[in-house]
């Protein structure tokens, strides 16, 4: 059972496997079409397409950031129609290093579904390695049966907008301009959550885009959390799409499972009586 990362290798030899579920994220903020239409172009055999936006993301009832998390509802019927069932190995992967792929891998084990891993390097390393690909639009439909996946959220997990200031670290997982105040591109207000620190979410990658080492990542996760707890952590960034990524690494590192802040900075930043920190005054 893998329940964090995969390589390629490992995927390539287990293509066969009946219990096995292949999730292409891929997805372009600036381009909500770029990641189906990529998929359509070419993808790993046997992989369905699940959308960030419209699939991994539901209206705003859990919290009111940019891609909101779908309700226990919603995330059954998902992945009951993504064909998920109680053994199924679940391998997700997108062209962004793991990016968007981490948000599922952690709707997975929210909804206490363990055998979820990402696919180490993503579709860059898997063209790489000159390994299959199929450029076949399948259907969802057509090519997945459709299961009757039934289970309770982990709730203690997700953390909303009134309780983020109760926890004793909070982890911004956007790019250090932003955090620091400096630019905003997409929210109306520039900087961070008041006590926040700042975790890069790209800081857990190789040069070539796969993860570091464990040894590696649980060295520089245990600085971060210094005398803090991983349970008393949460962990946010712009729409609680790459905070899972820090989650992710955090959880491969050994360490466990950090909180989730989904409604992130889109949420904060757009809430009137939220305060504001930037570099200056933090």
């Amino acid at each position: 059972m893998f329940t964090t990362l995969i390589s390629c290798e490992e995927l390539h030899g287990r293509l066969s496997d009946p219990d096995l579920r292949i999730i292409d994220c891929r997805y372009d903020l600036m381009d909500k079409t770029a990641g189906r239409l990529a998929y359509q172009t070419g993808h790993i055999p046997a992989a369905i397409y699940l959308d960030v936006h419209d699939d991994l993301s539901g209206p705003p009832i859990t919290n009111r950031g940019r891609h909101p998390l779908p309700t226990e509802a919603e995330m059954n019927r998902l992945f009951s129609r993504a064909g998920i069932g109680q053994d199924t190995q679940v391998v997700v992967y997108d062209d962004s290093f793991g990016a968007f792929a981490a948000r599922m891998w952690w709707m997975c084990q929210h909804m206490r579904h363990q055998s979820v891993a990402v696919l180490d390097g993503g579709w860059q390393a898997w063209l790489d390695q000159k390994l299959p690909t199929s450029s076949q639009a399948d259907r969802q439909a057509e090519s997945v049966s459709a299961t009757q996946f039934q289970s309770q959220a982990l709730a203690d997990q997700v953390v909303n907008i009134d309780d983020v200031s109760d926890y004793e670290l909070i982890i911004d997982s956007r790019e250090p301009p932003r955090y620091r105040g400096e630019i905003e591109p997409i929210d109306p207000v520039a900087g961070h959550i008041p006590g926040a620190i700042n975790r890069f979410w790209k800081d857990n990658l190789q040069e070539n885009g796969q993860f570091k080492p464990k040894a590696e990542l649980n060295q520089g996760f245990s600085e971060l959390l210094s005398n803090n707890s991983v349970e008393q952590t949460v962990v946010y960034c712009g729409s609680g799409v790459t905070a899972c990524h820090n989650i992710l690494a955090m959880c491969h590192a050994g360490l466990g499972v950090a909180k989730l802040y989904a409604g992130s900075w889109s949420e904060w930043s757009n809430t009137p009586d939220k305060p504001v920190a930037t570099e200056t005054d933090s």
